[in-house]
């Protein structure tokens, strides 16, 4: 390897979107549970750490946790109980070499750390990512239909005043199949009666209709600030067609000119089609999150292909990692090496020089996402 290609490797990394870590001793089950994406278990007979990503746990992790490359899970999952949660977490958190997180924290899973405590764990700056929807739900559970409405854009709006960007899971909860225009008065409030009359006989208030999500949306795009949008791959609740970033052009079309970025998360499998609206609109950029530890010894691919047409300066780095450090580690060992690797290829091929090819993986490693959400010295502090 090439001294410019160990900088490469070694570039410190800003993480755009992650879930922080679960600091609790986990038994076997619950580590597999939080190894994939899928809601159910595995059917008998089979191991869901029997995949690309276990074997990634076995190549990536298995050293910084003091055994050899691609130890037997079961002598990995040991040596990871006996180091306790804290330590392998501090270990696996330290292996990436991320100087900044952005932490979207709306999900409503008490065993994970809160931003101060993830930034004690990880050493690291940790800003926040606020869920516009989760805003929506705490607000509702203690107001009326029409206080809601109301009152939403000014508590999204002071949430904001606290965070470096939004969130939404509009792919999740319904789609990207939604007009390009902020919905009417009347729309959100008839939209907002029903919400709150199903809600009384759930006791749940959980946003799923396509009107308040287009309102939460739109009070997000008045904050000014950047708003992550989760495309394709993820929950088991995504119907995986009405994630494809493709269906979000009339929405690209309708806010060109409003000053506000949007940034494209995950995006498998539809890297391609998320790369040709981030070279077509300005205000549009994309990661390959999630799959770049999922994918395993494959992530070098989505990788590759989100480097094919979109401009340099609109590709993020991010992990997805929620609740394991290993998902950190992996991610950020299969990028560093995957970004290496294309870099030394143009270079040896003459399609870059090596000042080229370090000024491409720095912008992808950190200089974008700190130009984006205004990061220090002008933007928000971080929290350690």
């Amino acid at each position: 390897m090439t001294d410019t290609s160990s900088r490469r490797v070694d570039l410190p990394l800003i993480d755009h979107h992650s879930h922080g870590v679960v600091d609790a001793e986990l038994n076997d089950d619950e580590f597999r549970s939080l190894a994939t994406e899928s809601d159910w278990p595995a059917p008998e007979g089979t191991d869901s750490l029997e995949s690309p990503f276990g074997l990634a746990v076995r190549r990536c992790c298995a050293p910084v946790l003091g055994l050899e490359p691609l130890a037997p899970m079961d002598e990995y999952l040991a040596q990871r109980r006996n180091i306790g949660a804290a330590e392998a977490n501090r270990l696996l958190l330290g292996s990436t070499g991320t100087s900044d997180y952005l932490l979207e924290t709306g999900i409503p899973d008490a065993r994970l750390l809160d931003p101060a405590a993830m930034a004690a764990c990880a050493g690291a700056g940790v800003h926040e990512i606020v869920r516009i929807e989760r805003v929506a739900e705490l607000l509702a559970a203690e107001s009326t239909a029409a206080g809601f409405v109301a009152k939403f854009p000014e508590a999204l709006a002071a949430r904001a005043r606290e965070a470096a960007g939004l969130k939404s899971i509009l792919a999740y909860r319904h789609g990207f199949d939604i007009p390009a225009e902020p919905p009417s008065g009347r729309e959100v409030l008839q939209a907002a009666d029903t919400w709150f009359f199903n809600a009384e006989k759930t006791g749940t208030f959980r946003v799923t209709d396509p009107v308040l999500l287009r309102f939460g949306l739109w009070a997000g795009i008045g904050t000014g600030l950047p708003i992550q949008l989760h495309t394709g791959y993820g929950d088991g609740d995504v119907e995986l067609f009405r994630a494809d970033p493709s269906r979000l052009t009339p929405l690209f079309r309708a806010t060109r000119t409003l000053g506000i970025d949007f940034m494209l998360l995950h995006c498998y499998p539809f890297i391609r089609e998320a790369g040709i609206l981030a070279q077509v609109f300005p205000h549009v950029y994309l990661d390959v999150g999630l799959v770049s530890h999922y994918l395993g010894p494959s992530a070098g691919r989505a990788i590759r292909q989100a480097m094919e047409i979109a401009p340099f300066s609109k590709i993020l780095y991010s992990s997805d990692a929620y609740g394991l450090g290993e998902h950190y580690a992996v991610s950020a060992a299969n990028w560093r090496t995957a970004v290496a690797s294309v870099m030394d290829e143009w270079v040896a091929s003459g399609w870059a020089t090596a000042n080229d090819a370090d000024n491409i993986a720095s912008m992808l490693a950190s200089e974008n996402a700190r130009r984006v959400y205004k990061l220090n010295p002008e933007g928000p502090m971080p929290i350690a």
